[in-house]
């Protein structure tokens, strides 16, 4: 049973590859330089095939004839042309390499970028960087160089043979049945080869992963003063993975020196014939050194052949990886023409939000019977027959235990993830209907946990609009109550910040993601407890800032401290996933129900 289902993985991992390969346009894409590369490989294999000929018309003119002075020109004129063409091929091949494998990077990262948070909970960030790096490096060797060794040396082989059939057939005949016999114990132990390179893979992409995980998280690791700990961890990954890689080159060894000691043994024994039929006159001293010099060269290709039979088989399992990248369908397909008639005029909303903000829309936000699970806990609802409505140029505010889904309801306006049943609309219109990028576009957010890029003060606040002009990236700053901080950094807003913004405190990351928010200017503004991390100064003016910013626009905010949303026009009590109570911070004092246990916990 284990043939046929390991045939089947085999299949169905070669036709995703051949897929993949019709639907790049690999070879037709630069199909001149694989002419050219063809070409110059086919003129330095006749070039090489040429030199035996040439060593046998030395041989048997004589060193002491009168034209042996040309036929040694000749042999240099022959060197000097095989120069130039192998130079020319290495140098078509190698830039074919870097070539194919920048355009792979672009493609994986391109697709990774497409895809849903939920792709992520399965498959980690640091391996989806190995396979970009390390991976995208053996497909290189691959293209640039085993691909070149490979055919240069099949046709040198091919060629030799032929050469040698015409210079003694019975000979040539005799060592090509014994190449025979030698190959199916190689093929097997390529298989072999090729299992251990994808196993050796899938280790170093763990200890990437392990890597950049523990690196991402180096202050909570210091803190507990856990070093130790995770240098024993990683040490036992990389040690893993050296295990694997040395059970590869280990069969990988035994497979060339078994390649290499069959093929010089075969050699060997037909030359030790050849040499008998020379003594017996059957042919001359110079076809046999002709012969002689063909099977060095044949002997040489089949070295070559097992050496780059373990490259093509690391790269072919590297490739597998990649492709399953690259073919990796997005949960939400981005259709930017999708009911485009119908949605021309909101879309023009984009650059000018305040046609969002007026009456034009009774409701900006309707949740209708929503039902959720993420995919890693199907078992738990999320969102539970989830309904409430929000209405247009509101200020509504979300308020719950931990774990009630007001995170998550946040990631289902921007369509991170899909509702398992149930309907929400945004601007009365279903929000399947809007394309994705659209929808993103009228939607401003301010995480708890704002994301700062390793750029300037600048370039991280115009990430909420590219083309923002400075004047407009610093009157953001300014409403954000950002300005005064970052001017008082060595270069200002041309401050370099730092990887995720280590250079900053809390409170200056998050004003930095408000002001961000505030340059984009969407029409439905979403804050996630967006002044969590600010000291009560800091707080004040932040929360004026938003003053200035959200009258007339429609705001949905994450509360856990209820002192940021007692101005709110309606408060949104969540609890399991459903909503439990609705209404002004008075009534919902009034009814004595989970708000009002949560205020009396807090505000005593």
């Amino acid at each position: 049973m284990m043939f046929p289902l390991h045939s089947m993985t085999m299949a169905k991992k070669l036709s995703s590859l051949t897929h993949w390969l019709r639907e790049y346009r690999v070879f037709s894409r630069y199909k001149t330089q694989w002419f050219l590369a063809a070409l110059f490989l086919l003129l330095a294999a006749a070039a090489t095939l040429a030199v035996p000929l040439a060593f046998r018309d030395l041989v048997d003119t004589g060193l002491t004839s009168e034209a042996v002075d040309l036929k040694f020109i000749n042999l240099l004129l022959l060197a000097v042309a095989l120069a130039l063409m192998t130079a020319s091929r290495f140098y078509v091949m190698s830039w074919l390499g870097e070539r194919v494998v920048a355009d792979i990077r672009r493609r994986v990262f391109e697709n990774v970028l497409r895809q849903s948070p939920a792709y992520f909970e399965t498959l980690q960030t640091g391996e989806v960087l190995s396979r970009m790096t390390s991976d995208t490096t053996l497909v290189q060797t691959l293209v640039g160089s085993s691909i070149s060794i490979a055919l240069r040396s099949l046709v040198m082989l091919l060629g030799g043979m032929t050469m040698m059939l015409v210079t003694s057939a019975w000979l040539a005949g005799v060592m090509i049945i014994l190449l025979l016999v030698i190959v199916l114990p190689l093929w097997a132990l390529g298989r072999r080869v090729r299992k251990m390179s994808r196993a050796s893979q899938d280790k170093v992409a763990d200890t990437s992963a392990m890597a950049g995980e523990v690196l991402n998280a180096i202050t909570t690791v210091q803190a507990f003063v856990r070093e130790p700990y995770e240098q024993k961890r990683f040490d036992s990954a990389v040690e893993q993975a050296f295990a694997e890689a040395k059970k590869r080159i280990t069969m990988r060894s035994i497979l060339t020196a078994s390649a290499i000691v069959m093929a010089f043994g075969v050699i060997v024994f037909v030359l030790w014939m050849g040499a008998r039929q020379v003594t017996q006159g059957v042919i001359s001293l110079g076809e046999l050194t002709q012969f002689v010099l063909y099977a060095v060269l044949i002997a040489g290709s089949i070295g070559a052949l097992s050496e780059t039979w373990g490259d093509l088989q690391r790269a072919a399992g590297a490739m597998e990886r990649l492709v399953e990248l690259m073919q990796a369908r997005p949960a939400l397909i981005d259709d930017s023409n999708k009911n485009s008639e119908s949605i021309d005029r909101l879309i023009t909303g984009i650059s000018a939000p305040d046609s969002f903000m007026g009456n034009e829309f009774a409701e900006a936000l309707k949740f209708k019977d929503v039902t959720f699970s993420y995919p890693s806990r199907p078992d738990f609802l999320t969102m539970n027959h989830l309904s409430f409505s929000v209405s247009s140029g509101a200020r509504y505010a979300l308020v719950g235990p931990s774990g009630a889904g007001k995170s998550t309801l946040f990631a289902m306006l921007l369509r991170f993830y899909q509702p398992a049943a149930g309907q929400i609309e945004v601007f009365g219109r279903d929000i399947t209907q809007w394309p994705v990028s659209t929808l993103r576009n009228l939607i401003g957010i301010v995480p708890q946990e704002p994301v700062i890029f390793a750029a300037s003060a600048m370039e991280n606040i115009r990430y909420g609009r590219l083309d923002a002009t400075d004047q407009e990236v610093i009157a953001a700053a300014q409403t954000a109550h950002a300005h005064g901080f970052i001017t008082a950094l060595p270069q200002g807003y041309d401050s370099f910040l730092g990887e995720r913004g280590v250079r900053l405190s809390g409170g200056q990351k998050q004003r930095i993601s408000i002001a961000r928010a505030i340059l984009k200017n969407p029409p439905l503004l979403l804050l996630d407890e967006a002044t969590s991390a600010l000291d009560a100064e800091s707080e004040r003016e932040v929360q004026l800032a938003l003053e200035s910013v959200l009258p007339g626009r429609t705001s949905l905010t994450i509360a856990h401290r209820l002192a940021t949303v007692l101005q709110a026009d309606r408060i949104i009590v969540l609890e399991d996933g459903t909503v439990v109570e609705q209404g002004t911070h008075a009534e919902l004092i009034g009814q004595s129900g989970l708000y009002a246990r949560l205020a009396k916990l807090q505000f005593a």
